[in-house]
């Protein structure tokens, strides 16, 4: 069998790991692997080159992607979708292995729907992919955006201020939910919740009163009140490029009107993608880069590899693909139980 492999979406830690995974447990069964450059863009363009065990030899550790990504959307036109069904004949791929999240997952379906076979490896920092319990690159971003939360607690201190973290999350605030509940944030602003600015502000009052500074974690998904309303760019699954959107100043802003407390807001963005995976995240990705292979060896194509309750199985791409998977009630409540 002749495996294709892209990493496609955003990067985050763990992507080498499965990579590495994917073609070590390819190897072992007597298989080739074949790589494609950066993402659907280069399925559709034939950037591909041969990924052997010595390819990925010492790159479990690595953050990023050796293959590159990007977010080409590839049945965007009808040309391009007939350009990635030559190119996987062309290059002779009996099944291709798509690592990736929703947009990834929903083009590696439609690619299977045409009568491709096709596996999924469900990997994204936003955690929320439908059916896996974990996304490899969530526990690693998350740890980034902890110490940031800490250090920005230390400033805000010194200065007597409020301190707004902004951090990633479109739809799902799961990474800000952790941040928050590892990191103690005194409020924590999530998609799933309606913003609440009254809310918002006795908190940060309360946190004041009690020690002279409070920080403040905002998913950069959160609509907020009075924001300007201006349409930031998008990409290209058509969707808005939030870092323009300007979430954490809007936040910081209205705190500062409200309460008269010097705040600030901070940035981290692309931090969070960056750096070597974290234990979990390695060892995640490891299993979830050989299940995938397993799924195709066993004939099992159309489905995506995931991680339930300690246990790595394949469930379709159908049941992987669609509304992103949000933060329970249960863990808001959580979280909520330890703000002022």
């Amino acid at each position: 069998m002749r495996f294709g492999v892209l990493t496609g979406g955003g990067d985050c830690p763990g992507l080498n790991a499965a990579l590495r995974a994917i073609v070590r447990r390819a190897a072992r069964a007597g298989h080739e692997t074949v790589g494609f450059r950066d993402g659907w863009k280069g399925v559709r363009d034939g950037l591909a080159r041969p990924l052997g065990v010595a390819d990925v030899d010492g790159i479990l550790g690595r953050g990023g992607t050796i293959l590159g990504s990007s977010r080409t959307n590839p049945f965007a036109r009808p040309e391009d979708a007939a350009q990635v069904l030559a190119q996987l004949s062309a290059h002779r791929i009996d099944v291709l292995v798509a690592v990736g999240g929703d947009d990834t997952l929903s083009a590696a379906r439609e690619l299977h729907r045409r009568g491709s076979k096709v596996v999924g490896v469900p990997k994204t920092m936003d955690n929320d992919v439908r059916g896996t319990d974990w996304t490899f690159g969530f526990h690693s971003a998350t740890a980034v955006a902890v110490d940031a939360l800490e250090r920005l607690r230390d400033t805000a201190a010194s200065h007597h201020r409020a301190i707004v973290l902004e951090v990633m999350g479109r739809h799902a605030g799961w990474v800000a939910l952790a941040t928050g509940l590892a990191g103690g944030a005194d409020a924590t602003l999530v998609p799933e919740e309606p913003y609440d600015e009254a809310a918002l502000i006795a908190r940060v009052r309360a946190a004041v009163a009690a020690r002279g500074c409070a920080v403040v974690v905002a998913s950069e998904g959160i609509e907020v009140g009075g924001r300007p309303g201006t349409k930031a760019a998008t990409d290209g699954f058509s969707h808005e490029l939030l870092r323009e959107r300007g979430v954490g100043e809007a936040v910081a802003r209205r705190i500062q009107e409200v309460t008269g407390v010097e705040t600030r807001s901070a940035q981290i963005g692309h931090i969070q993608r960056g750096g070597a995976p974290e234990l979990f995240d390695r060892i995640l990705a490891t299993r979830l880069g050989a299940g995938a292979v397993d799924l195709a060896l066993a004939g099992r194509f159309g489905e995506v590899a995931v991680l339930r309750g300690g246990a790595v199985t394949g469930i379709p791409l159908d049941e992987a693909v669609g509304p992103p998977r949000t933060v329970s009630p249960e863990w808001l409540d959580l979280l909520h139980t330890f703000e002022p």
